[in-house]
């Protein structure tokens, strides 16, 4: 059973909605003796079981999304959202909704006592689309996550039907599921876990994480007020309003104001939630953040919304695969909040697994790109605990020898670049290049209208990027080389080449035509959005993964140069993008023989022996 989709609104009070309980069909076939079986049911209606959902839903995979309670989050939570995360959900619909809510910010200020000691933007050059990051407190992101999910008939999402019991089998998992009226059974070919850092799968098979806890507490304050600072996020270590300790302030949308204090291990976290104790902290960095800004340190009124005392640990599962259950997000991996990467991480997990889940599905690839997944997540996550372990150690030294290192480091970074760059603040989210650079959004101009590359490409569908010189005819040379090589290897490579032909005919977007690719789909384009916002026309839904779209890049529509620049490419070159909008290949000149296909392949798990190399990088 679907729940009915509703218009977005911009004055939903998402904290407050208490979504319906729902009685299924399946719920009904349980009764009747008979359990019924889904491709891949997603547990956990958080942003990245949303994520994991809806990608999966526009490349044409039916998904159950469980959910044991019916509301979102409460707070501020994830309130950073990175570049990367914004142009993974522009892919699915729904990026534009955060920028317009969310306050865009580059620029941080980095503050030791009682002064400024540097500033960094972390978009500097010109030409991009998206902001550094957008601050939005996570109840707005997963509540516009749910209004996407309800437009897409392939998202059965499921209020109050909590997870309680499973068992793995070797083609199966069947999942025990308790509901207001009882529970049922539901067997799912393959399960993405995706319930939190308490994750009731993860001890479902007697799973743990393990890692580092950090002993100290911190508090979040979300309170609102009418202050005169810019959208910057600004860190203070050792302030003279709350000596000894590390201050954080941002901005987010609705006059709320985000600042996490540092307290110490000792700290008493119910004491510290006190209005009593929070609001005479909150009006002396706001006095001090006054002048800061250039102002006269007035203090304004200042509202309590919301507050919490934290603790943390940095860790992860063994392995994110577990047979048929792959997990995904805080399930599988937790950071501390230094640097944005919890939610970040977690959105690229699900960006990573569901092209490979929907290949797997729909009989596209083998099994074993599966393994690939936790692979590449597992690298990801040691990177990211990397980069939060070293954070907190710098923001929270706890030796005599530490401290001195920090503080040194911090008066030097005044003046000297060097030492600025030893200063950890919070290393910020940034995707991994581990297996791949992630693709380089950049202007360009197509059909007399200014765009932006990434919003060319489609879900589930591999990208191929040729670049020209500007007087070069795109589709006669392709076609040449083609016929060229046809003639010297007519038979040893007849079926490569009926393949290739596939690549020609496949989307073309160039200098003159856009033409879309893939299934037809259904309900057109909202304005301001690159994403339609509807559900693929049923049909073999992934009969077109194989079917590269073809960006072919000259000086018309790369008029700035930055696609060129970005992507290091001199004329001739040519890019091959997974559907997560990877690299997985690249050459110099356009390439032989099935070379591209067999790069496809084995980005698809596919076994693949080429006479050539399948790349150049």
């Amino acid at each position: 059973m679907h729940a009915t989709s509703t218009a977005p609104t911009s004055d939903v009070d998402y904290q407050r909605v208490v979504y319906p309980y729902r009685r299924s069909a399946d719920q009904d076939a349980h009764e009747g003796g008979r359990a019924a079986r889904h491709p891949v049911v997603v547990v956990g209606a958080g942003p990245v079981g949303l994520t994991a959902a809806i990608d999966l839903a526009l490349q044409g995979v039916p998904v159950v999304l469980l959910n044991n309670d019916g509301r979102l989050s409460v707070g501020s939570r994830a309130l950073c959202f990175a570049k990367r995360t914004l142009e993974i959900l522009d892919r699915l619909g729904c990026g534009q909704r955060l920028v317009d809510k969310g306050v865009s910010w580059n620029v941080g200020r980095v503050f030791f006592r009682d002064e400024q000691v540097y500033q960094f933007n972390l978009l500097a050059e010109p030409g991009h689309q998206r902001p550094a990051f957008v601050n939005l407190q996570q109840y707005y992101v997963e509540g516009f996550l749910v209004e996407r999910a309800l437009e897409l008939p392939l998202i059965d999402l499921r209020w109050h039907h909590g997870v309680t019991g499973l068992t793995q089998h070797d083609d199966h998992v069947a999942l025990e599921i308790d509901t207001p009226e009882g529970p049922y059974t539901l067997l799912a070919d393959h399960v993405v876990a995706c319930d939190g850092s308490r994750s009731t799968l993860r001890k479902l098979i007697g799973e743990e994480s393990h890692g580092r806890t950090f002993k100290d507490r911190f508090l979040i304050a979300d309170v609102r007020m009418n202050a005169p600072f810019p959208a910057e996020r600004w860190f203070w270590f050792d302030p003279p309003f709350h000596p000894g300790q590390s201050v954080l302030l941002h901005r987010q949308p609705d006059g709320v104001w985000r600042i996490d204090f540092q307290l110490g291990w000792d700290a008493d976290p119910e004491l510290e939630k006190q209005p009593e104790r929070i609001l005479p902290r909150v009006c002396t960095l706001m006095r001090e953040a006054s002048i800061a800004a250039g102002g006269d340190g007035a203090v304004p009124e200042i509202e309590l919304v919301w507050a919490s005392v934290y603790t943390f640990a940095c860790m992860r599962m063994d392995r994110f695969r577990h047979g048929r259950i792959l997990f995904a997000g805080d399930a599988a991996h937790g950071v501390s909040p230094f640097g944005a990467r919890g939610a970040n991480s977690g959105i690229q997990d699900a960006d990573n697994l569901a092209w490979k889940l929907a290949a797997v599905v729909q009989g596209h690839a083998p099994d074993a790109l599966l393994d690939s997944y936790a692979r590449e997540r597992e690298i990801a996550a040691d990177e990211n605990i990397l980069n939060s372990t070293r954070s907190t150690d710098f923001i929270t030294p706890k030796s005599d020898v530490s401290r001195m290192f920090r503080d040194a480091t911090l008066t030097l970074a005044k003046d000297f670049d060097f030492a600025r760059r030893l200063v950890n603040s919070g290393r910020l989210s940034v995707p991994t290049v581990q297996y791949g650079m992630p693709a380089a959004d950049a202007p360009i101009r197509i059909n007399d209208c200014d765009d932006w590359l990434l919003r060319q490409m489609r879900p589930g569908r591999f990208t191929l990027l040729v670049f020209h010189d500007s007087n070069e005819h795109e589709h006669e040379h392709e076609h040449e080389h083609e016929h060229e090589h046809e003639h010297e290897h007519e038979h040893e490579h007849e079926h490569e080449h009926e393949h290739a032909s596939e690549y020609e005919d496949a989307v073309a977007v160039s200098r003159r035509q856009r033409v879309p690719v893939g299934p037809e789909w259904g309900l057109g384009v909202q304005e301001g959005s690159p994403m339609p916002r509807g559900e693929p026309a049923l049909g073999d839904a992934g009969s077109g993964l194989e079917a590269v779209l073809t960006i072919h890049v000259d000086e018309s529509l790369d008029a700035h140069g930055l696609v060129r620049q970005r992507y290091a490419a001199a004329p001739g070159a040519v890019v091959l993008l997974r559907p997560d909008q990877h690299i997985c290949a690249r050459w110099r000149t356009m390439p032989a023989g099935g070379a591209i296909r067999a790069a496809m392949h084995s980005a698809l798990g596919h076994d693949v022996s080429v006479e050539e190399p399948a790349a150049c990088l």
